[in-house]
């Protein structure tokens, strides 16, 4: 009959008070490493020593047991670190007996530190000698069964720390992810763009349509609202003169989960002087293809084991023209609209003309734009914060960037027109944003546009969405840390204390 899991932490706690009466701190101190693990191992690689060959090349070391295997006078653990594994061999006749005590009591998990010489087992295998240990963390829980091939999606997501010591593919992806960002952040610096930061809670949420998260203020006694966008603050700071402004943050909006929706989500947004939907195109096409390049190597993502080709230039494409040709649909008739959208499977209920379109646009042509593209001249009624094209006045001077059938980035040459700007928030008054806030108006933004904003372009990139594709990633909650899920339910217990923790048995080497 197994053993409760709680059998397995109490057999580990057990063991603090041993390592205490041998003069050992279980958590250890500061270890001042010479290199990772990696560079330990690539020593002995460059050395080309034979199997069983050691040298007098030494090293310290630190990393994760995630593998024993003990012998009466030897034991083989196996590190690992970031940068990945190497195996450490202790023996009893090289740190002493009473060091070695302090070996027998070594769990997989616990944080080792050693120091030591390199060489190659008879196996071939690089390793270091072991001369002396020092104990740094000592692991209470085991690692899953089967930890090395944690595959359980709940407790890869919930538990993500051991998703992170499981998988090294994981910890590879965020790692890309964040090089992604960094080199992001580097372009935009070198094209003159400087970073700054806004408000996460807003009086008004504003710069998307979209639910937003409620907060209340103790001191101030008063509501508000996760932001749903940067947008309003960033373009304060372009009628302040900062006239290159970017921003890498967290939006937050009180929407569904899926593959591509986290209601807590990553983006870059920015917004240049004297610009317009041309150079934002330029920056968009550039920024993601670079990005690409430089951590991934390619221009090409993937999506579903299909390739994605993100190589600039991206065509262009026209929104109703795309509308249309898919659907068939008048675009002036509601209730063709309607009818439409209720055949695409679309809960028509309660839904203006304009969110009808957006909704019918989302299930019949998104999902086809696979590779990466512009699609450009969105109804004006879609966009209250952008100028109307000079050529077709009842379009707006947009693109929505799409690639693997869904949206990345979002862009305008930005409405600095004051008045125009009212008309449009008063037009808007009812929509999501607007019912949760009481239709008030940003009078603070409307006042800023008074005092004289610049003409601009504006740009807003979901890093989580191309992390997804330059990745390879299936779901957003692949390139999210910590993504968002249900509560656990009471009583649930992890699959992290699911399983034994053996030591592998082996032949001494």
């Amino acid at each position: 009959m197994p053993e409760k899991p709680d059998q397995f932490f109490q057999e580990r706690l057990a063991k603090i008070p041993r390592l205490q009466e041998l003069g050992v701190d279980p958590y250890g101190a500061k270890y001042a490493i010479d290199s990772d693990l990696l560079a330990a191992r690539k020593r002995v690689d460059d050395a080309n020593l034979e199997a069983g060959q050691t040298t007098d090349m030494t090293a310290r070391v630190a990393g994760r047991v995630v593998a024993l295997r003990k012998f009466g006078k030897a034991t083989f653990a196996a590190l690992q670190d970031r940068s990945g594994q190497m195996q450490a061999y202790l023996r009893r006749d090289e740190v002493g007996a009473d060091v070695y005590k302090q070996v027998k009591l070594l769990d997989i998990g616990d944080h080792l530190g050693v120091e030591g010489t390199l060489g190659k087992t008879k196996t071939g295998e690089p390793t270091v000698f072991v001369t002396a240990l020092q104990y740094l963390g000592k692991a209470l829980r085991p690692l899953p069964e089967k930890w090395h091939g944690l595959a359980d999606t709940e407790t890869r997501f919930r538990q993500r720390y051991l998703d992170l010591i499981a998988n090294a593919e994981v910890r590879e992806r965020f790692v890309k992810r964040s090089q992604l960002i960094a080199s992001m952040r580097r372009q935009l610096q070198d094209r003159g763009f400087i970073e700054v930061e806004t408000p996460s809670m807003q009086d008004i949420p504003g710069g998307a349509a979209a639910k937003p998260f409620v907060t209340h203020h103790n001191t101030l006694d008063v509501d508000l609202y996760m932001r749903i966008s940067p947008e309003l603050y960033l373009k304060r700071l372009l009628v302040g003169g900062l006239d290159r402004v970017f921003e890498i943050g967290r939006n937050f909006r009180n929407e569904g989960l899926s593959p591509r929706h986290n209601p807590e989500f990553t983006m870059m947004e920015l917004y240049q002087a004297y610009a317009d939907l041309d150079d934002m195109m330029q920056i968009t096409e550039s920024l993601i293809s670079s990005l690409g390049e430089e951590v991934c190597g390619r221009t090409q993502g993937v999506m579903e084991d299909r390739p994605v080709n993100l190589a600039a230039p991206w065509p262009r494409l026209e929104y109703m023209d795309l509308l249309v040709e898919k659907t068939g649909v008048d675009p002036d008739s509601e209730a063709a609209l309607v009818d439409a959208a209720r055949k695409a499977g679309v809960d028509v209920d309660g839904l203006g003309k304009w969110e009808l379109v957006d909704e019918l646009f989302s299930q019949t042509v998104e999902p086809g734009l696979w590779d990466a593209c512009f699609v450009c001249g969105q109804p004006k009624e879609m966009a209250p914060l952008c100028k109307a094209r000079l050529d077709a006045p009842e379009l707006s001077e947009r693109f929505e960037a799409f690639a693997a059938g869904m949206e990345i980035a979002n862009a305008y040459t930005e409405l600095n027109d004051p008045v125009e700007q009212r008309t449009r928030f008063e037009e808007q008054a009812g929509g999501a944003t607007a019912a949760e806030t009481g239709g008030r108006l940003d009078e603070d933004f409307l006042t800023a546009m008074e005092h004289g904003m610049p003409p601009a372009g504006g740009l807003g990139i979901g890093i989580d969405r191309v992390a997804m594709i330059l990745l390879g990633a299936p779901s957003i909650r692949e390139v999210i840390l910590f993504p968002q899920l249900r509560p656990r339910p009471v009583g649930d217990v992890s699959a992290a204390e699911t399983g034994p923790d053996e030591d592998e048995e082996g032949k001494e080497e």
